[in-house]
């Protein structure tokens, strides 16, 4: 069992997870005291798509919660974070920010200056500092499976290369706790990233004005669990564990929608 730095407990298992987050719909407000639910903003890593978030998605709507989840087209920190900030621009209520992997990076440029937004919810996520970049944060602490060995890479356009994780390694570094069934169509319809993403530095982060929730993938094979422990212990994010793989969302919808929830009262 973990303690964050605002003295939430984290539970020892998922299900312990989405007992201890769980709460009846009715109970979910904005700071405000309006009534209006949040817009809850779910944004996706590399190697994915927004379909990741399906089964949280389902569960907020079912809630009442008004979803959005907008493609992240996994071109370049800066411009997938203008990308983003710009879909945001156009929303006038209340919004909390939801990403995982390196959705993480994208949200914590995005939000940044954006009053509308409450709170970020960073699921197995990238939490950077400014000037950090993604590869200095995976390799910051030993356990990374995603490797260069790992990835196929296929150049586009002139002189750009994306990168994909291979068949034979998708299942058991991406999502280990899924059907094998289900990780081979995640491979197949994989979204690649440019690999310029990887050294690419972040800009002022919008955590350290904005309130932030971390769920900690206690098995996941991308993003080591104590680099995600230090994020969010740096971020001062109120953090629950889970034991789940890095697609924690997907393995464990009804524990991460339950953190949403509880990030949007």
């Amino acid at each position: 069992m973990t303690t964050t730095r605002r003295g939430l407990l984290a539970g020892s298992a998922a299900v312990v997870v989405g007992a201890a987050l769980d709460a009846p719909a009715a109970q979910a407000h904005t700071a405000s005291g309006s009534g209006q639910k949040p817009t809850v903003v779910l944004v996706h890593g590399a190697f994915a798509d927004a379909s990741g978030w399906n089964g949280v998605a389902s569960r907020l709507i079912r809630d009442g919660y008004p979803v959005i989840a907008p493609p992240n087209p996994l071109r370049s920190v800066a411009s997938d974070s203008a990308y983003l900030a710009g879909i945001l621009a156009t929303l006038s209520s209340p919004l909390v920010l939801v990403a995982h992997s390196y959705g993480g990076i994208v949200v914590t440029n995005a939000a940044t200056g954006n009053p509308n937004v409450k709170a970020l919810v960073y699921v197995a996520a990238f939490v950077p500092d400014q000037g950090e970049t993604l590869l200095g944060l995976q390799t910051k602490y030993p356990g990374s499976r995603l490797s260069e060995e790992a990835l196929d890479f296929r150049p586009y356009g002139e002189g750009f290369v994306d990168g994909y994780i291979k068949k034979e390694l998708f299942h058991d570094v991406f999502a280990g706790d899924l059907p094998k069934a289900t990780a081979e169509l995640m491979w197949a319809g994989q979204r690649p990233a440019d690999v310029r993403t990887l050294g690419e530095p972040s800009g002022a982060p919008a955590w350290k004005t904005i309130p932030s929730w971390y769920l900690v993938g206690r098995d996941d094979q991308v993003l080591p669990p104590a680099a995600q422990r230090f994020m969010a212990r740096r971020a001062d994010a109120r953090t629950f564990e889970a034991d789940a793989s890095h697609v924690a969302m997907i393995a464990q919808p009804a524990a991460t929608a339950a953190l949403i929830k509880r990030a949007a009262r």
